[in-house]
């Protein structure tokens, strides 16, 4: 076995292509699309780069047959934050093989061992953590748009490596219509209903710059808390909204309002894989059509939870509770096709948001582990702080 740098056309789209032939029997896997994959590790449009690198490598046989891939990165403003210097790696595919998979892992470590970490994450994204994050474990149901699907096999992979984990990653499912709401959520719901000063409403598209500072309001009191989170920049808040925009739907992005001033944030997109799976991962002009044809006569009836944030003073009044509830009051009616909500994933480091969507009546559909490997392996081992 031997491995090759990422390092030109042809072995880019081998990268991308490999996945296809390992899950080919696979009716679960669904092909992400190549602009997405490409995205990440495109210098002039990932930010990521301009505090960090990333390197891909493929893993070949004896027959030069692709068995493996995988990717190592760092972003030093965030690495910097954690207890240790610790990078990242992603992206990973490999046969059910203990020793390819330790020859990836071992490039990757070796690669960030150079450049100064001391530990690496994985499998995560070389960018936000609403994407490509975490190793499915449990759940092996139809991926969400964005979010990582694999073998069973790979938990094995990672964990004879000597990968520990580092925090577990809970996908929760609700029904839409009708939802089973908890009597405490409603009541205090009701009760923020009384003060005219709270308002709830969805966005609108011909406002998106000011919605985005509205997100950018939140989302830096929200998430201040997250040692391992930059704060958000104006251009970074507006960049965000506009990948959206393409597939977008006004009414599943919410923000609640105190006397005007943005308080909380809840948004969600129409889950595309729902129709990238009949696309194979391309997004040419004929891609484009048929993307066209298919939202036109297919209702997509699920949606992706991907951000939901309150600022740290309108915590545990019930502001979380009104939010749903008039998402949900609205969402009842005939004309809202939406059935089935998924929100993206929420770390077992935060007790306070699991109570959230259990009171909504949400159960656990998916579980995914992030991993943390310590290069030094006498140095004892942290799991993610519990969020208080």
């Amino acid at each position: 076995m031997k491995l090759k740098e990422v390092n030109n056309k042809q072995l880019e789209k081998e990268f991308l292509q490999f996945p296809v032939r390992l899950y080919k029997n696979d009716e679960n896997w669904i092909r992400p699309l190549d602009k997405d994959i490409e995205f990440v590790f495109n210098r002039n449009k990932n930010k990521f780069f301009k505090d960090g690198d990333a390197i891909r490598w493929l893993l070949k046989d004896e027959k030069n047959q692709t068995i493996g891939r995988i990717a190592a990165f760092y972003h030093k403003k965030t690495s910097d934050q954690s207890e240790q210097p610790t990078g990242g790696v992603g992206f990973f595919e490999c046969i059910n093989n203990q020793q390819a998979a330790n020859m990836l892992f071992d490039a990757s470590k070796e690669w960030l061992q150079k450049k100064g970490f001391e530990a690496m994450d994985g499998p995560i994204n070389f960018g936000d953590r609403n994407e490509w994050w975490g190793l499915l474990a449990k759940g092996f149901h139809e991926p969400n748009y964005s979010m990582p699907y694999n073998f069973s096999y790979y938990k094995e992979l990672f964990e004879n490596y000597g990968f520990q984990k580092y925090f577990e990653q809970y996908t929760y499912h609700t029904k839409i219509k009708n939802p089973d709401l908890h009597p405490d959520l409603i009541e205090r719901a009701n009760q923020i209903a009384k003060d005219k000063n709270y308002t709830f409403k969805h966005i609108k598209k011909q406002n998106l710059d000011q919605h985005a500072e509205e997100f950018r309001h939140v989302y830096n009191k929200a998430w201040a808390k997250f040692s391992d989170v930059g704060k958000m920049t104006e251009y970074q808040a507006k960049a965000i909204l506009n990948r959206l925009k393409p597939i977008m739907d006004e009414r599943l992005i919410w923000l609640g309002y105190y006397k005007n001033t943005p308080i909380a944030i809840f948004i969600m997109i129409p889950d595309m894989n729902q129709i990238f799976k009949y696309l194979n991962g391309q997004l040419n002009i004929w891609a484009k059509i048929k993307l066209l044809l298919i939202k036109t006569f297919m209702k997509q009836t699920k949606a992706i939870g991907l951000i939901f944030g309150i600022s740290p003073e309108y915590q545990g009044k019930g502001v979380d509770g009104a939010m749903i509830k008039a998402f949900a009051d609205f969402a009842q009616r005939s004309s809202f096709q939406y059935e089935d909500l998924e929100m993206n994933w929420i770390g077992d480091f935060n007790p306070k948001m699991i109570r959230v969507v259990e009171k909504v009546g949400a159960k656990i559909k998916k579980v995914h582990i992030t991993y943390r490997y310590l290069f030094d392996r006498s140095k004892p081992f942290h799991r993610a702080p519990i969020l208080e």
